[in-house]
């Protein structure tokens, strides 16, 4: 199309400019999780690790999301022990930078987590990431390459997401995405019970529901521990 134009550029020189202003192709199915630099990538540290507080471990990824304009990027935290989702950031690109405005946001509201788990994508194997986590005394653990269960709680995340929002009410469009992200990550956290928290919500766990379910023998039923006023968590 440039050359059609006028414009005597080689492929080469096409694809250089494209770099440096962070531009680049639309097209199905990419890979958010290719590696940057191989002496940047960490171990796995939950292996046999015992989670038994909130902020102590948090799980981090990016999914696609397609929309009748191309794709959009969808980065979040999840705290492992709550299943609460602590930050987000929509993102046109797969950038690093929307990865460390999630982290700050998230910080800012829920606290300090001791440990991120990601897997080893080019964003946090990235020197700009690792060194925002270290300045923020947060450990860094790195699942496997080629194993996602490593960070199952965030894959499960995205399938809930996709399935329970997005492809349920085809938010088509970036306005619907940035519209109806937010209302679904506030059902998901304050109204959506799951399974593996003895069908509690995320933010019942987060506030310490569950000790309170300890003490009440005379509830016998979960359903009827919607009676107490949550505004005394």
């Amino acid at each position: 199309m440039l050359a059609r134009s006028g414009y005597n550029v080689n492929h080469k020189r096409v694809l250089r400019l494209m770099r440096e202003m962070n531009l680049m192709a639309i097209y199905p199915g990419p890979n958010t999780s290719k590696r940057n630099f191989a002496e940047m990538v960490h171990p796995y540290l939950l292996s046999d690790l015992v989670i038994t507080k909130v902020n102590m471990v948090w799980q981090v990824d990016i999914t696609y999301l397609r929309t009748n304009n191309g794709f959009m990027y969808l980065v979040s935290f999840i705290d492992v022990y709550s299943r609460v989702v602590m930050g987000y950031a929509l993102s046109n690109s797969l950038c690093t930078i929307s990865c460390i405005n999630a982290l700050e946001d998230a910080i800012l509201e829920h606290g300090r987590p001791e440990i991120i788990n990601s897997d080893q994508g080019s964003q946090f194997t990235s020197a700009v990431w690792i060194n925002k986590l270290q300045q923020e005394t947060i450990k860094l653990s790195m699942t496997g390459k080629g194993r996602c269960t490593d960070n199952a709680n965030i894959e499960r995340l995205w399938r809930s997401f996709k399935y329970e929002g997005s492809y349920l009410y085809k938010w088509n469009s970036v306005i619907e995405l940035k519209k109806n992200i937010p209302k679904w990550i506030n059902w998901y956290n304050h109204e959506r019970p799951h399974q593996a928290l003895n069908y509690l919500t995320p933010w019942e766990i987060k506030h310490g529901y569950m000790d309170k379910i300890k003490n009440l023998s005379t509830y016998p039923h979960l359903q009827q521990l919607q009676k107490i006023d949550r505004m005394n968590l």
